[in-house]
């Protein structure tokens, strides 16, 4: 990191009482360019480390998390607002993230066929990018970062991270820490943090070969069209309006447990949550009685001092969206049947009823703990239902029968469907990504990091040299 005047700090506090939790260097657009041009020029020299000595340092760099794994869980609470079993599951994802990508530096590249000329021989290769500039959010800080650091560093990379400014502590300064620990050389992680004009100076930066992502469709687009004009590679993963669709076969009470946890987990501040329940009208209300009842029952209040599950909402503007979300969806004549009103730092869990795709709250994704339940009559109508929605992320579809479930799921129109659970899943083998508003499709997980963050190189040798008539 370049050096900045002690004026120049960004400091992170805890979420709940405004406790100071530590400093770091607040980034100004110079200092974004120098951090690339330095991770830039760290480049060759990291791409052309042995494999098995890169996958070597991302595990020493997963053993060291593990190690740090409480305070890491504690940054998780008190930044980000974590319950603790949720910040728990993140640091173990993010290990998981790592292990994961130094198989892949040591994985065979897949087989490509020869070229169409017997006479030409020809080798085909994957080669890393150069420099890979990470955007990443407050919600899963340190599990989305890593999913995009972890396999670009694999892969021979080096990276430029910004964390989102509510997180740098979990999302930022503990990667470094940790991965320089691992012996990951010098320039080959920068990090910088910043607002949004960090983050613009990140996507502009001439170094900077490929964004990846990781936010909200508005500012999702913008970093979309500036890499188009740059010619810059980018792996956007944005938002959802995501669906979980339970058919009439489906056990109520098992339906509404998993259906709560997709809508409630972290208060709904998932890009995968469930926002849009859609109950065939034979177990509908039924289905809503028993959602409400589970709505209801979840213990509200600061994680880091508590059994809580649900915490504190990011900051005073999201409060008032949400907030807002619901009065309108009321207004337009949902029924409100539990929660919906702002209770200081938190919004309870909330479930809208009788929801219509004619109610904007039908379309606009509400960051939030808000279910929305919407009947149906057939599975005709339960697939149109879910996609009308310019998101495309993740959707659910709840039954005993696994073959009528995935029969409905390929209808769907959105990058990943879970058949028998909720929408809330993450598998680092498993490529992810989402369509429409939601990204341009996957980018992470399996043989898709290794599209994403390495490009084909062609080499063809001829022997004897060919000569030609002209």
């Amino acid at each position: 990191m370049s050096t900045v005047t002690e004026a120049a700090l960004l400091t992170s506090r805890e979420i709940t009482t405004g406790e100071e939790l530590g400093s770091v260097p607040l980034a100004t657009p110079g200092s974004v360019r120098s951090a690339a041009r330095r991770a830039a020029a760290a480049a060759p020299a990291w791409a052309a480390t042995p494999a098995a000595e890169r996958a070597a340092i991302l595990s020493r760099a997963a053993d060291l998390l593990l190690e740090r794994a409480q305070e890491a869980q504690d940054l998780l609470v008190r930044e980000g607002g974590s319950i603790t079993g949720k910040a728990f599951y993140e640091v173990h994802a993010g290990a998981a993230e790592l292990r994961h990508a130094a198989e892949l530096a040591t994985a065979p590249e897949p087989a490509h066929g020869p070229g169409s000329d017997p006479g030409r021989e020809s080798e085909v290769r994957r080669l890393p990018l150069g420099l890979v500039g990470v955007i990443v959010p407050w919600n899963f800080p340190l599990l989305l970062g890593m999913r995009s650091v972890a396999p670009a560093l694999a892969l021979g990379n080096t990276v430029l991270l910004k964390p989102d400014p509510h997180t740098p502590l979990s999302g930022g300064r503990l990667f470094a820490e940790v991965l320089a620990g691992a012996g990951l050389p010098e320039g080959v992680l920068e990090v910088v943090y910043g607002d949004a004009e960090a983050g613009a100076a990140l996507v502009e930066a001439p170094g900077v070969a490929m964004v990846s992502f990781t936010g909200s469709t508005e500012v999702g687009r913008q970093i979309g069209a500036t890499a188009g004009r740059l010619l810059k590679r980018v792996v956007l993963e944005l938002g959802g309006q995501n669906a979980f669709v339970v058919l009439p076969d489906a056990d109520v009470e098992a339906a509404a447990s998993a259906g709560s946890w997709g809508s409630f987990l972290h208060q709904g501040q998932i890009c995968m949550a469930a926002r849009r329940h859609l109950v065939h009208q034979d177990a509908y209300e039924s289905y809503t009685e028993a959602l409400a009842r589970h709505a209801a029952a979840l213990r509200i209040g600061d994680p880091y001092r508590s059994d809580a599950q649900i915490g504190p909402v990011i900051d005073h503007r999201q409060l008032t969206r949400i907030a807002s979300a619901v009065e309108d969806a009321v207004a337009q004549g949902a029924r409100l049947v539990t929660g919906g009103r702002v209770q200081g730092r938190y919004f309870p869990p909330t479930v809208l009823a009788d929801v219509t795709p004619k109610m904007s709250i039908f379309h606009t994704e509400v960051f939030g703990p808000v279910a929305t339940l919407t009947p149906f009559a057939d599975e005709a109508e339960a697939v149109e239902l879910a996609n009308t929605s310019d998101y495309g992320l993740t959707a659910a579809v709840y039954t005993s029968d696994a073959d009528r479930g995935r029969a409905l799921a390929a209808q769907l129109r959105c990058g990943v469907v879970h058949v028998g659970d909720q929408t809330v899943n993450h598998d680092p083998r498993l490529p992810f990504g989402g369509v429409g508003a939601s990204g341009n499709s996957s980018g992470f997980g399996g043989q898709a990091a290794r599209d994403a963050f390495t490009r084909w190189h062609t080499l063809t040798t001829s022997t004897p040299a060919r000569s030609y008539p002209f």
